[in-house]
């Protein structure tokens, strides 16, 4: 009888020192996983703060430098000085604030605030009959972009009037009358105009814009706001202060320098605002987000060398903006 040979195979697992090497190695890749994970959503939240820090800076310059670049503009009259304000109460225009003015450290985060008035947009020309009197409706063309309760300004190059419209429909009539009384609001205090204007003269529309820091709809966070005297608009979040400068230019007219800032200064040491031909604003911007930054921030801003309570991460945007109506 043959005999069975039976193979016999011995199974073997790991030994315990093996399972903690094992799991030794694991948790250390793991770890490491881990910390590539927090090491990325940091820069990542880093990246993503400082990006929305620069695109509001950016957008914030930009608004501003647009408006201040068409301030004091009142057709070809030389400045707002010959300018004369019919409607109750100014309608928003302080003529004897002139183009420009503002107020120095007395807003949200002891910041600056700006006032920018003007005429803006194309002039329409006045047309035949032009007006007979100086309390003759003013003759327009059609389809010109007018609407009852406008306050407008008419001038030519000696002088003009501020006024609100008080015609139904001056878009379709072509005429912009300027009654008197409670017609519209706030109205005019005068049906009469300071002349009789002629085809020499247009009409325009006028504004006045404020720039004011202020707390935004962010969960509060500082904000920079633009007031056009109907809507307060927010224009960008993270603005925690604006400084304003003001290029005052002392040259006669005529020589070398005529046109350009002699310096720059704050508003209460500006000795003539109707001189002032440039602005130079500051802005400093933080991010949203807390604890970005590696350890608290020390920057200059104002003149100051200034220690942040916290770690967001703060960048300045400095930009200078010359007046078109106010240079050569």
């Amino acid at each position: 009888m043959r005999n069975s040979i039976h193979a016999y195979t011995t199974q073997q697992g790991f030994t315990l020192v093996e399972i903690m090497i094992a799991m030794t190695v694991s948790l250390v890749l793991l770890a490491g996983v881990g910390q590539i994970y927090v090491s990325s959503k940091q820069t990542y939240r880093v990246q993503d703060g400082v990006s929305r820090v620069q695109e509001n800076g950016r957008f914030a310059i930009q608004f501003l430098s647009n408006d201040l670049r068409m301030a004091d503009f009142w057709g070809c009259v030389a400045n707002a000085t010959e300018i004369s304000n019919d409607v109750i109460g100014g309608g928003g225009i302080d003529i004897g604030l002139g183009g420009i003015s503002g107020t120095d450290n007395d807003g949200y985060n002891g910041s600056d605030t700006l006032v920018l008035q003007g005429a803006y947009g194309s002039g329409i020309v006045v047309e035949p009959p032009f007006m007979n009197t100086n309390a003759a409706a003013l003759h327009v063309s059609t389809q010109n972009g007018l609407a009852r309760g406008d306050i407008v300004m008419v001038s030519d190059c000696q002088s003009g009037d501020v006024f609100q419209i008080t015609d139904n429909n001056p878009n379709t009539s072509g005429t912009a009358a300027h009654n008197s009384g409670g017609a519209v609001a706030p109205g005019n205090s005068t049906g009469n105009l300071s002349k009789t204007y002629a085809g020499d003269a247009q009409i325009y529309k006028v504004r006045s814009v404020s720039y004011a820091l202020g707390a935004g709809s962010n969960n509060g966070e500082p904000a920079l706001f633009r007031n056009n005297g109907v809507t307060n608009l927010e224009l960008a979040d993270g603005v925690e202060n604006m400084q304003i400068e003001y290029g005052e230019d002392t040259d006669t007219e005529g020589s070398a320098g005529y046109g350009t800032a002699n310096y720059y200064v704050p508003l209460p040491n500006v000795t003539d605002m109707e001189r002032v031909v440039s602005i130079r604003i500051s802005l400093l911007m933080r991010t949203y987000a807390d604890n970005l930054a590696p350890e608290t921030q020390t920057y200059a801003y104002n003149g100051a060398n200034i220690t942040a309570g916290d770690r967001r991460i703060r960048q300045v945007y400095t930009t200078t903006i010359a007046i078109r109506n106010r240079t050569p």
